[in-house]
């Protein structure tokens, strides 16, 4: 019966989105699936962002985290709201300067040809990877509690959830994603307070009890001062949120087209302020209800299952919150994960159309045609690697993703911080060493590091790599060059 009705579900929610996506999607060009025309309203891009900036890895990842680091992920958060401040205040002002519609074009102008294609690849690399590892949490969570039941192999449901992503987003792009993932991000943000308030009512508090409950708490210690060694470290976690978020927005076309689509600079820089002070108190309420469910497994002595990310889904699933419980949950689950699936595949398909094969300067039919056969293309192949991701795994997503990110991104963070905050010339022709080399001396000194000294680096090894890169380029600069 629970296999049938998330089925329903399924079908009712992605009706609605390409219902949507058909009214957007009339008379449909590259500049509207690139940036929805520049005419997207401001607060309507910021509540999508949330969405995609939770995803299901958040919904489902976030309140297991608080079994093995207590509520000390807040310190990261805390971090990223001093990341979306500094990017509406030096990045967004840059972009809407220069007019671009691939935030990667600006390496081309500051520094060369290289250096832009270099960036633009990193940023394909990174993304394709942490999206798809993004939405294989929720394909595993459809998978194990849908399909097998029709005895359907993982492989066939990843197809089945990439093609419906690929199926209303294949027209407009961003005019289309604005609204659904507004959409999407409305119904995660419900479902995760009738959650929180189911899980109340089974511990039988009021709200005054529920926030006495969570305070009291031993989990509920958001600040790590004393342990350098540990990597919750209120210095790793806070600077780390930074840096994140300067990269993984404020450096990823994926978030920041949506920026570019606002009709103007200062509606742009509304939309981050206010997306950056959302952000916070519903990372917090994932975290709350982390300590709720531990609370509730200590309570009714309930075994929890090894892997974090089981937590909240076993809950959900298993009739312990009641019945009704499991549609809140696959609506909460659906909505942040496709909301993150959908840009990330609409940013990877602009990308790769302008900063690897130039389609602007393509006739428009051509270009056409060709964003069309790039946007397939990464659909199969973000199919392709969250079947990988499947045989790989074997810790909490979300954890991965950072540390992903954190080799990843950190080339793109060295390139531009050189570039915005330097007058020096690098040569053009070896950056692509330079940021290849980077992420493997952090992953050669993180392994000694650990091993001769026994320090474990966490998020922080972002900043590393982007400093390794930065001072690269600094000593292959040209002097006295003039551009």
């Amino acid at each position: 019966m629970n296999s049938y009705l998330i089925l329903l579900i399924i079908a009712l929610y992605f009706g609605l989105l390409l219902f949507i996506a058909w009214l957007t999607g009339r008379n449909s060009s590259n500049e509207a699936f690139f940036l929805g025309n520049r005419k997207s309203p401001w607060y309507i891009v910021s509540i999508g962002m949330v969405g995609t900036s939770l995803s299901g890895v958040t919904f489902v990842s976030v309140p297991g985290m608080v079994r093995g680091i207590d509520m000390t992920y807040m310190q990261t958060v805390l971090g990223f709201f001093v990341g979306y401040i500094l990017i509406a205040q030096v990045l967004l002002p840059l972009y809407y300067k220069l007019q671009l519609t691939s935030i990667y074009s600006y390496l081309e102008e500051r520094i060369g040809r290289y250096s832009y294609k270099t960036g633009a690849s990193f940023f394909l690399l990174s993304k394709i990877v942490g999206a798809a590892a993004r939405l294989y949490l929720v394909v595993l969570i459809l998978q194990h509690y849908v399909f097998s039941t029709w005895n359907i192999p993982f492989g066939v449901t990843v197809v089945i959830s990439i093609f419906l992503v690929w199926l209303y987003t294949f027209r407009s792009g961003i005019k289309t994603i604005i609204w659904t993932d507004t959409i999407q991000a409305i119904c995660l943000v419900a479902m995760l307070i009738v959650i929180i308030w189911q899980v109340k009512d089974k511990l039988g508090l009021d709200m005054s009890g529920m926030v006495e409950a969570i305070g009291h708490d031993p989990h509920f210690r958001i600040f790590e001062f004393s342990d350098w060694h540990s990597t919750q470290h209120f210095a790793k976690q806070f600077f780390s949120g930074i840096f994140i978020t300067i990269v993984m927005t404020g450096l990823d076309q994926d978030m920041m087209q949506k920026n570019l689509s606002c009709k103007s600079l200062k509606d742009a820089q509304k939309n981050m302020y206010t997306y950056g002070f959302a952000f916070t108190p519903v990372n917090f309420l994932f975290l709350s209800l982390g300590v709720l469910l531990l609370i509730l497994a200590g309570k009714e002595q309930i075994a929890l299952p090894a892997m974090s990310d089981d937590i909240l889904p076993m809950f959900c699933t298993s009739g312990i919150l009641g019945n009704s419980i499991l549609i809140f949950f696959t609506i909460g689950i659906i909505a942040a994960a496709f909301s993150s699936a959908d840009s990330a595949l609409t940013a990877l398909t602009t990308s790769f159309c302008i900063d690897i094969l130039g389609v602007a300067h393509q006739a428009p039919k051509q270009a056409k045609k060709t964003r069309l056969k790039v946007h397939l293309l990464i659909s199969v192949l973000f199919a392709l690697i969250i079947i990988i991701i499947k045989e790989v795994n074997n810790r909490s997503i979300i954890d991965a993703i950072y540390m992903i990110a954190s080799y990843t991104y950190g080339p793109l963070l060295g390139l531009f911080v050189f570039g915005l905050f330097t007058q020096k010339h690098p040569r053009d022709k070896f950056v692509p060493y330079i940021c290849i080399a980077s992420p493997l001396i952090c992953f050669s000194t993180s392994y000694l590091v650990e091993k001769y000294i026994g320090y474990t680096f966490g998020y922080e090894m972002l900043m590393l790599n982007g400093l390794i890169t930065f001072m690269g380029l600094w000593l292959l600069s040209i002097k006295h060059q003039t551009k």
